[in-house]
């Protein structure tokens, strides 16, 4: 029974990663949450706390109920918000694919409120004349002083900014910075920032030979230290014109979407985009190639064989568009396991 529910919230976290918002409910899947509670409702009357009432009930030996106390609900206790939606999804039929309407309900408490400086529209700006080094240089003092990016910080904490290859021929486009990067000012640091130089010293390259940047300069706010919340479509928006200049300066050949949210801020939101249909295919961006592949931190939660296959595909997708040699090696990565 453990397994079974260490599985199921381990497909939840995949969904999570792949930017699902919804879970789909087919009547198979009623079904099988049915028989998993009747499952759950056996291993209780097996256990001995089970046998105990089992044997309480035959003797018509009932315990008295322990006193009770009135549950109060606190003055400042949010009041329980109810959702209702219709998802609509393709299930299998004998005669192929049909579409059907399953109507879920949740129940959740909302957030807590916690206040947010508000973001204005993206100040205009231009990029001096000169070579790379000098146009990057001014950006990048550009974007540490923004009033924006710094007004959005917790104490302490630095604004995030691209790092690596002027001339590089792959640039590397993460989501928003976490807890690692928002103390050492640098994109990707953290467990998945890890995880990304692992992918690409298994390309044949260093961190030093590729471009890393982030759709967010700032960490999107929360009200507590932990946990990262994906940044809203304003706080994208603010930032984008800095990594489009980045990307101007560059000038690579390939772009790597990293994530729903990358990939979100750099093609525009779609409500019927999800991760695992368009991972691993090609698009054109401001005269790049764009591969759309999953985040590290998927790969993380995720930890699969079949799964890192998939991303490694994508990997060496993009070594041959730029023109790079794959070994028998490289390409046998995650075939087996």
């Amino acid at each position: 029974m453990r397994e079974i529910l260490e599985s199921i919230a381990r497909e939840f976290a995949r969904m999570a990663a792949e930017g699902e918002d919804l879970v789909p409910l087919t009547d198979e899947s009623v079904l099988a949450l049915k028989n998993l509670a009747r499952l759950s409702a056996i291993d209780s009357a097996g256990s001995p706390s089970g046998e105990r009432r089992k044997a309480e009930a035959a003797n018509h030996q009932v315990s008295p109920p322990p006193q009770t106390r009135k549950k109060t609900t606190p003055p400042d206790d949010p009041p329980v918000e109810e959702i209702n939606f219709v998802k609509r999804i393709d299930i299998p039929s004998d005669d192929g694919f049909k579409e059907q309407a399953s109507k879920v309900r949740i129940v959740k408490k909302p957030s807590q409120d916690f206040s947010i400086a508000p973001i204005p529209d993206p100040k205009p700006f231009q990029l001096p004349e000169g070579d790379k080094a000098t146009r990057w240089e001014f950006l990048k003092n550009l974007v540490l002083s923004d009033p924006v990016c710094s007004e959005h910080l917790k104490p302490g904490k630095k604004v995030v900014f691209g790092t690596g290859n002027l001339n590089a021929q792959i640039f590397f486009c993460g989501e928003a910075p976490g807890a690692d990067e928002e103390i050492q000012g640098e994109p990707f640091v953290g467990k998945a920032g890890q995880l990304l130089t692992k992918i690409i010293a298994a390309m044949g390259l260093e961190r030093r030979d590729v471009y890393i940047g982030n759709i967010m300069n700032w960490r999107p706010e929360l009200p507590t230290s932990k946990g990262n919340r994906p940044p809203t479509e304003i706080e994208m928006a603010y930032c984008l014109p800095y990594l489009l200049a980045q990307i101007d300066i560059v000038k690579p050949k390939v772009i790597v979407a990293l994530g729903n949210t990358a990939v979100t801020g750099l093609l525009g939101p779609d409500p019927t985009r999800r991760m695992g249909k368009v991972r691993g295919t090609w698009r054109k961006f401001h005269d790049a190639d764009l591969m759309i592949t999953y985040h590290p931190s998927f790969l993380l939660q995720y930890a699969s064989n079949s799964m890192k296959r998939l991303v490694w595909e994508d990997m060496m997708a993009v070594m041959e568009r730029v023109g790079m040699e794959i070994s028998p090696k490289q390409r046998s990565y995650f075939q087996h396991g």
